[in-house]
């Protein structure tokens, strides 16, 4: 597979010198120290990106094309991890003009402004064959128009058939259930899939000397939050459902002090099992550029609250969500060096289950073209509540990921 996307890279260049090409090939290595006796206790996984762009005068083609290798399907049984795969990641059009921009096509969103997550970031499902840790979206297709307004932009966005979610094989660290559940990826709903999810987006900055950064959504359609329940001879599968949800993301800057809000509320049109829920994640970071060199040292505090409103159907806990009511407390070093170095690492406190999960991040560039990341994880359970983390168990992991871009 390594030797098909080299040769379609080199061929591209000479066919399509019109044709901006990027993109980047990764190797990554992980050891699990800490894992279930039943999984692997390494993964060895090699990545592929090739990104395509042709502009002419206002209309932009883009394409993006992920392809990835698991060691173990290689040399170990055949498809044993689950997790050698191409995938379309994009493919979109957009027309642009001064006042307006429409986009056709396949295509990934990033919606949110906190650092541990973005509870708002709901537009494309996430790939559950890869690591946990890392957001590996799965684009999706949808058709989207967007305004311009003095200070931002309007948006309306149709979503189409909604992606199932693939999960890897039960060799693999991060596939949470066991036997004898099988878990099927065809999505269970009560109407069409292909029903489209509709999104009226308003984003902006205001200006004044303390600007802020807003967005609130409207969504109307299949909720990006799913449940699991078993629907014949021990085969688990997903469900989707439709809400009104309403979402908001903002950021205030004041001197060296960035203030974060994600919040939403969802409104569960009629189903058995999930009712009206909330989610809220506040977020502050100040920066200390004490330093001669220029290096400085943010220090980060997120807390994160999940609700739902219905005693007779699913809480957090059936729901697989882990951040319900956690605290986030973390440092971020960056050395302002000519290779971008930085750390970051922080502890998440769940205060209601007494969970822990510590970690560490390493990052930098070698000869600007390649990137290394170094990562650590630890990850205590909950002991009293089955927990999604307490299905994975007791968890130690390091990672190493280097990349050469082009």
């Amino acid at each position: 597979m390594i030797r098909i996307f080299f040769t379609l890279f080199f061929t591209s260049q000479c066919l399509f010198s019109d044709v901006e090409i990027s993109g980047h090939v990764d190797f990554n290595a992980q050891a699990y120290v800490l894992t279930d006796s039943s999984k692997y206790k390494n993964a060895f996984t090699a990545k592929q990106t090739l990104a395509l762009e042709y502009t002419n005068e206002n209309v932009t083609l883009f394409t993006k094309v992920y392809a990835q290798e698991a060691y173990h399907d290689f040399f170990g049984q055949k498809d044993e991890t689950q997790r050698s795969f191409v995938r379309l990641d994009e493919l979109y059009v957009t027309i642009e003009n001064d006042e307006s921009t429409i986009e056709i096509g396949k295509s990934i969103k990033f919606w949110g402004s906190l650092e541990l997550r973005n509870i708002v970031d709901v537009f494309n499902p996430n790939d559950l064959r890869n690591d946990m840790f890392v957001n590996d979206k799965l684009g999706v297709w949808n058709v989207s128009y967007a305004y311009y307004t003095e200070n931002g932009e309007i948006a309306l966005i149709l979503k189409g058939t909604e992606q199932k979610q693939r999960m890897a094989g039960e060799s693999y660290a991060y596939y949470f259930f066991s036997q004898p559940l099988r878990y099927d990826a065809h999505l269970q709903t009560t109407q069409s899939k292909k029903r489209p999810t509709a999104y009226l987006k308003w984003s902006g900055s205001t200006q004044s000397d303390t600007p802020i950064d807003y967005a609130f959504i409207y969504q109307n359609g299949y909720d990006s939050q799913r449940y699991f329940s078993i629907i014949a001879n021990q085969t688990l599968a997903q469900h989707v459902y439709r809400v009104n949800k309403f979402m908001t993301y903002n950021t205030l800057v004041i001197g060296a002090t960035l203030i974060k809000l994600e919040a939403l509320y969802a409104f569960v049109e009629e189903n058995t099992n999930v009712g009206d829920y909330s989610h809220l994640g506040l977020g502050v970071e100040h920066t200390f550029n004490t330093f001669k060199s220029g290096a400085g040292i943010g220090l980060i505090g997120e807390y994160y609250r999940y609700d739902t409103y219905d005693t007779d159907k699913f809480d957090d806990v059936q729901l697989f969500e882990t951040m319900q009511n956690d605290l986030f407390i973390g440092v971020r070093y960056t050395l302002n060096d000519e290779d971008d170095s930085s750390f970051i690492g922080g502890i998440v406190h769940d205060l209601e289950y007494d969970e822990q999960t510590f970690y560490v991040k390493y990052e930098s560039r070698l000869q600007e073209s390649f990137k290394v990341e170094i990562d650590y994880f630890y990850i205590e359970p909950s002991k009293n509540t089955q927990t999604a983390y307490s299905y994975l168990g007791r968890h130690q992991r390091v990672g190493v990921n280097i990349a050469y871009h082009f």
